[in-house]
């Protein structure tokens, strides 16, 4: 089953084109007034967004508001976007911005209403390490999201549930006999381990 979602050439996409699009077709949707796919590029980078003001610690109603700056940042500065590839890098740099700034908000020790002419410090260099960390959790993601339902489903109860699931259960939840689970999974894996490959991580 498919909908039909403006695409500029009036041809149908996938129920999930968010998973399908590349973020130059996402950009360039969003660019000609597509609200739906700037719905679709916020889902898509949603957790990738969150996730900078999680690594940093930020409480869960400062981790929202870094979320709605951000999420500002892109909608008014996306035409000025030259390589739609860099998007994921520049989203993490601009929470990375939003966090340091809530951070120095919290924790100042000198108060600029004391001092107005207190220059505004620089946000330092987001650490490439940070960057690394997140994009390839963003990969996977990606690559997650990229799967036919129950290969995810069936990855998240083996592998992202703290404890795993037991086969029992995983069997039960998705109807598949409990002794076929071992092949399936590695069937799942290796189809995971092909997107990640595609999407550049090794």
């Amino acid at each position: 089953m498919e909908q039909r979602i403006p695409n500029g050439d009036g041809g149908r996409v996938p129920k999930n084109p968010a998973a399908a699009w590349d973020d130059a077709r996402l950009v360039r949707e969003c660019l000609s007034g597509d609200e739906q796919a700037w719905s679709l590029l916020i889902e898509k980078y949603k957790a990738l967004i969150y996730s900078i003001p999680v690594k940093y610690g930020l409480p869960a109603h400062e981790a929202a508001d870094v979320f709605q700056a951000t999420c500002m940042e892109l909608l008014t500065r996306l035409p000025l976007l030259r390589e739609p590839g860099a998007l994921p890098k520049w989203l993490m740099q601009v929470a990375h911005h939003q966090c340091y700034r809530w951070k120095r908000q919290s924790q100042r020790l000198v108060s600029r209403d004391a001092e107005p002419d207190l220059p505004e410090a620089e946000t330092p260099a987001i650490a490439e390490t940070l960057v690394q960390q997140t994009q390839e959790e963003q990969m996977l993601r990606e690559a997650m999201a990229a799967l036919e339902p129950k290969c995810r489903r069936l990855i998240e109860l083996l592998f992202f549930e703290i404890p795993p699931r037991p086969y029992c259960e995983v069997a039960s939840e998705l109807g598949l006999a409990v002794g076929s689970i071992g092949f399936t999974r590695q069937k799942c894996i290796d189809r995971l381990r092909r997107r990640l490959g595609e999407l550049g991580l090794d």
